[in-house]
């Protein structure tokens, strides 16, 4: 402290070297930070424990004679949120020009080694000048397969696999899809916050617009868009009228008329990360009532684990990593037909009234291999070797590059 108001102070010892200056990882997502807590969330998190973190969004319009600008605000979790606002209307190579701009402005300040964080490759054009230390591709989705999906998506992904130092996928499937395409693929499949989701194992406060649904209650969370399967839930909800369905979670690119109505099933919304725990522990069985279509042949949902983590038996449809995963417990049904459906969620429903019954057990005992922070250690140990950060000894969660 002394030192740094020009105080001369003498040294019995040789000073230390000066602190080394800290790595900024770059993280463009597709996905707003405060939509849905999942992958991103979960592991940009646990980076900023010892990284600085931008999460660069999509960009939001703003009125056309406005002018561009970045919205940025610090998270508690210490990750610094990057909201691009570019006048609406513009030409598609101005906006990347103008985001090009944005990106060169927010960075110029930053000397220490750049991490460069992709999640979609439709960012790949504005900020592909840049010359990140090592370029970082984490598959979550084949967002190829989305609805909406753009033109160029998987041109522009081969350029960023083409680009990367190195790619991460977010399940079994997406890593056999892509481990030919590039000479270091690794597989990090969906992971789980236990402490957190265990609390619904606990009698919680039921949340107000819950706690008069009749039971037994059947519930859901997550996005409902074209991965949802309505049609089964309606008629899985018609030939059991006496069980409440609970869906949780916002409507994304399909119609609200679309939604099957039934008076036993109801909508409740997007709840918190928070909440979740609270909403999970008035359930008796969990679903993942999963459209078997192009949308989710890929996928590997991180609500399999969560909803065992919080004591609930699941019922979902054959969807490849679940089965493959997770198809062997006995607290997780596997169905594809209505029928099938109804049957695996009565046996669901056994199982929740004997949580002592040994399923619960198994699934503990598999889940204590599947965390956020052993994934998220196993990545930066892997980053720090591409930086030459990685002390041997040193814990492969603690990456800090030198100057």
């Amino acid at each position: 402290m002394l030192t740094r108001v020009g105080v001369p102070v003498e040294f019995e010892a040789e000073p230390s070297a000066p602190d080394p200056k800290p790595t900024t990882l770059i993280c463009f997502s597709h996905l707003r930070w405060n939509f849905v807590f999942q992958r991103p969330q979960h592991l940009m998190s646990r980076f900023a424990r010892d990284l600085t973190v931008i999460y660069w969004e999509e960009p939001v319009d703003i009125g056309p004679r406005d002018t561009a600008f970045l919205q940025v605000r610090e998270e508690s979790s210490g990750v610094r949120v990057v909201v691009p606002h570019l006048p609406e209307g513009m030409p598609a190579d101005a906006r990347e020009a103008a985001l090009g701009r944005l990106l060169d402005a927010h960075v110029s300040a930053i000397r220490g080694p750049i991490v460069a964080w992709y999640y979609t490759p439709m960012m790949l054009p504005f900020s592909k000048h840049i010359t990140p230390d090592v370029t970082v591709y984490d598959a979550m989705d084949e967002l190829s397969k989305f609805k909406f999906a753009p033109e160029h998506l998987l041109d522009l992904e081969q350029e960023l696999i083409d680009r990367a130092d190195i790619v991460f996928t977010g399940g079994s499937s997406l890593y056999e899809a892509k481990k030919d395409r590039h000479p270091s693929v690794h597989c990090f499949p969906s992971s789980v916050d236990r402490t957190h989701f265990m609390k619904a194992r606990a009698r919680q406060f039921e949340p107000a617009d819950q706690e008069d649904l009749p039971l037994p209650r059947l519930g859901f969370y997550g996005v409902i868009d074209e991965r949802f399967d309505t049609e089964l839930l309606d008629q899985v909800a018609g030939m059991r009228p006496d069980w409440s369905f609970v869906m949780l979670g916002p409507v994304v690119k399909i119609s609200e008329d679309d939604l099957p109505r039934r008076p036993n099933i109801h909508y409740l919304g997007g709840k918190s990360y928070e909440q979740l725990p609270a909403y999970l522990s008035g359930w008796d069985v969990a679903l993942m009532p999963f459209a078997m279509n192009e949308s989710t042949q890929f996928i590997s949902p991180t609500k399999t684990p969560e909803y065992l983590a919080g004591g609930r038996p699941v019922v979902s449809t054959p969807i490849r990593d679940v089965v493959r995963h997770y198809g062997q417990l006995e607290g997780v049904k596997i169905a594809s037909t209505a029928e099938e459906f109804v049957a695996a969620c009565e046996d669901a429903l056994e199982l929740s009234r004997n949580p002592e019954g040994g399923w619960l057990a198994e699934a503990d005992l598999m889940l204590s291999a599947s965390s956020w922070d052993t994934t998220q250690a196993r990545m930066a140990a892997l980053i720090g070797d591409l930086l030459g950060t990685r002390q041997p000894g040193t814990s492969p969660a603690l990456l800090v590059a030198a100057e």
